[in-house]
Order: structure tokens, then sequence, then C-alpha cells
């Protein structure tokens, strides 16, 4: 993989969103509602995971340009409960 090509394919912007939950009480697959939306920026470097790294408000993400999958995330220097999941937000 070329690292200068994947960065300069990385969204200047994202909004993430932190939702409490992985499944509803019947096991369905529904992060509930969000319970913070937060607006990062990319870093121009790239996290431990080998994806770029975006910050912003309290957080520091890595995130997949191509699927749009957050792979690693901290919120305020802590890792998410268990359970709880980062998205980004639809444009």
């Amino acid at each position: 993989m070329n690292e200068s090509r994947e960065l300069s394919e990385v969204p200047e912007r994202l909004t993430l969103e932190i939702k409490p939950r992985l499944t509803d009480a019947a096991g369905h697959t529904d992060h509930g509602n969000p319970l913070r939306s937060v607006r990062v920026t990319a870093t121009g470097r790239v996290g431990e995971s080998g994806y770029p790294r975006y910050e912003g408000e309290g957080v520091q993400a890595d995130v997949d340009p191509r699927g749009r999958a957050v792979e690693a995330v901290t919120v305020d220097g802590r890792e998410l409960p268990y359970g709880w999941v980062a998205e980004v937000a639809p444009e």
C-alpha cells in the first residue's frame, strides 16, 4: 500500500457518533441513538492501527477512509466502555 496515496484520499473532516450499545434487547444490530456527536479533523498522521488519525473535541480516532470504519478510538483520553461503538456519521 502506498501510504502517501492513501493519505491523499483521506477526507479532511468527519463527524463521529458515539453510541451506547452493539445490539438491542432482542439481539439485533442496533447501536442506539448517539450520546455524543463530534467533528474530527485529519491530522496527516497514521495511527497505530495503520489508518489515518483524526482528532477533535477530546476524541482521537483511526478511521479507514475506504470502508469508513472506526478502527481505534479514545474519548477524553479513555477507551469506550464495553459494548459502546463509534461510527462515522452519514454525510
